[in-house]
């Protein structure tokens, strides 16, 4: 995607873009708008049973599934799932589903990441589960790309308080078999040379750890392999699958400082990003406890000895920021929170005020 944006693929041309630009400029009365609205949340094609509005749609079959602990193997176990509303019930067999389940999870809010290996044929979801006690883990595998893309989708919504009910679902099916279908290895034979004037440098397309390990020649010419997937694709589509590829990953949004907690000497990583806190191990990179922001009661920054001071509801956590200042810190967490508070309007007016309330640090 960063060759096919670096070669500079001609945009949609100037009379498409005056016509979509006129269509989308039309007049529209406030009761033509409720209707689309009204018809794009009955979209009946997200339901189990067409034209069925009181059906519940939901996801069933054979998961293996794993829940990590500290100093186990990996052992998954075979379960019968079902996943309705924001619950996904595990049972031993589909003989027993129609029992009482022998675990029952529920996904709202919770973060789905990834765990693929299209090359082995590897289709996982690592969940992270909201609960009392922090996050738990729980790692999910599937015999199918098809089922992978479903369960995806729906945890996905899920983690926005949503159900397989709402109109996009499918959509969102359709966008990971499409993020997918470009990292397949291509079929047809790589190209020998672009036809345009790029100059493919794998330095600037890998991790460094990769580019140490593979040599440079290699390098290009898998890029090549898989530009041949987004080929033909035109600048504003490959920005726009550039930027889906990017929050597709595990760490998208989040943001790391080195910190120590208040009478300790041990350095550790704080992650903040959108929707929750983590304290996560220097040495390992494992997350030892998240916090979501819904249990933060208050933060503030005491500027006498420059400690970032949050206030949970089950526990306080006092840190020296070392990689940053500490109002940095504060400014992301009260930034981050100001969003949340923030409604979908988009003409809804900018609250400087609070804005800065919340992100200025003071006591």
């Amino acid at each position: 995607l960063q060759v096919q944006m670096q070669a500079g693929q001609p945009q949609p041309s100037e009379s498409m873009m005056d016509s979509s630009a006129m269509s989308n400029h039309l007049p529209n009365d406030d009761i033509d708008a409720d209707l689309t609205n009204l018809e794009e949340s009955l979209d009946s094609t997200v339901l189990s049973s067409a034209g069925d509005i009181t059906s519940i749609p939901e996801l069933s079959g054979n998961v293996r599934y794993f829940k990590p602990k500290k100093l186990t193997l990996k052992s998954y176990k075979k379960a019968f799932c079902r996943c309705k509303d924001t619950h996904i019930a595990f049972y031993k067999t589909e003989e027993d589903s129609n029992g009482t389940p022998a675990m029952k999870v529920n996904i709202k809010g919770c973060e789905a990441h990834p765990d693929l290996n299209l090359a082995s044929q590897k289709y996982g979801i690592k969940l992270f589960v909201p609960g009392s006690d922090g996050m738990s883990e729980i790692w999910l595998r599937f015999d199918s790309e098809e089922q992978y893309c479903k369960w995806m989708a729906a945890c996905k919504l899920a983690s926005q308080g949503k159900t397989m009910a709402d109109s996009s679902y499918v959509t969102e099916v359709e966008s990971i078999k499409t993020l997918l279908s470009r990292q397949q290895p291509s079929q047809s034979p790589a190209p020998v040379q672009l036809q345009f004037d790029v100059n493919v440098n794998a330095e600037d397309f890998v991790a460094p750890r990769y580019h140490k390990r593979i040599k440079n020649k290699t390098l290009v010419q898998r890029i090549m392999e898989a530009h041949s997937n987004v080929q033909n694709l035109n600048l504003i589509e490959s920005k726009m699958a550039y930027i889906k590829a990017w929050q597709a990953l595990p760490d998208f949004g989040i943001t790391y400082f080195v910190i120590k907690q208040k009478n300790s000497k041990k350095e550790e990583i704080l992650g903040v990003a959108y929707n929750r806190i983590m304290r996560v191990d220097m040495n390992s990179g494992d997350v030892v406890k998240t916090w979501r922001y819904n249990t933060l009661k208050s933060w503030r920054v005491n500027w006498e000895i420059r400690h970032v001071v949050l206030e949970f509801e089950e526990e306080t956590l006092n840190f020296s920021t070392q990689s940053a200042s500490c109002k940095t810190v504060h400014e992301f967490i009260g930034g981050y929170i100001f969003l949340s508070m923030r409604s979908s309007d988009k003409n809804q007016t900018l609250n400087e005020e609070l804005f800065l309330k919340l992100t200025g640090g003071w006591n």
